[in-house]
């Protein structure tokens, strides 16, 4: 009896060790991959993925690392609740002239995958491109509501005082 006891507490545990969150199951992205298209070179340029917690519990970033120094992100700090969206940036220097794909490895917090997001384009020397074929500077995804959990503040000013003014009869 101990022995089937024992063999159904380690099975229990082994299930529960394989039954791990997957990011599919707690997130989703409007675009794993955003094109810059051509930008200029020097220009830094951004992107913004918009990411939706599909979960039932709050969604935490925990990080957004880009895989080379050209490359920089910010992210939600705070935590995204459960239909809620929060947003990832990511911001190419454009030092180099020719095509690019740039990955960010994004973490979720109780996740132990790791989600790829890219962005992609061609940096073309500045005088290789005529104004209106390079990209503008932020690529932004579609807008949504951003999340507001705190209350609204509200200022009161203090009531103005009323000045009475005598008037002095001059003689002249």
């Amino acid at each position: 009896m101990k022995k089937i006891i024992l063999s159904l507490a380690i099975m229990a545990l082994a299930a529960a060790t394989y039954a791990q969150k997957k990011v599919a199951d707690v997130a989703k992205f409007n675009s794993e991959t955003i094109e810059l298209g051509k930008i200029k070179q020097g220009t830094p340029t951004s992107a913004k993925f918009i990411v939706t917690n599909i979960g039932s519990e709050p969604l935490l970033i925990e990080q957004a690392n880009p895989t080379c120094g050209c490359t920089i992100s910010d992210y939600t700090k705070s935590p995204i609740m459960p239909g809620k969206t929060g947003y990832i940036n990511a911001t190419y220097n454009a030092a180099a002239a020719g095509h690019f794909d740039k990955h960010l490895t994004v973490k979720f917090a109780g996740v132990d995958e790791m989600k790829s997001i890219t962005i992609t384009g061609d940096v073309v020397a500045a005088n290789e491109v005529a104004p209106a074929e390079v990209a503008p500077t932020l690529v932004k995804a579609p807008e949504t509501k951003p999340v507001v959990d705190a209350a609204p503040t509200v200022s009161v000013k203090p009531a103005k005082k009323s000045k009475k003014v005598k008037k002095v009869a001059s003689s002249k």
